[in-house]
């Protein structure tokens, strides 16, 4: 479901003014939950017109709706 680039890369231009004091994997992990959550609230506000357009079907979106952020 996710199509954004990978954190990685910001990781490669920042290390040390992005992360401060936090671990490179603690922040790499709470930018994935960012991502997720963003993108599963886009998911949520598709019609079923928009669905069919990107292949999705109804059940696929209450499945990944219905998974916590850190999965």
């Amino acid at each position: 479901m996710e199509r954004t680039l990978s954190s990685d890369l910001l990781f490669e231009q920042n290390s040390s003014s992005a992360t401060g004091n936090l671990p490179l994997r603690m922040v790499a992990a709470l930018l994935t939950w960012q991502r997720r959550r963003t993108s599963r609230r886009q998911l949520a506000r598709l019609d079923a017109r928009l669905l069919a357009d990107a292949g999705i079907s109804e059940a696929q979106r209450h499945a990944e709706l219905s998974k916590p952020f850190w999965r």
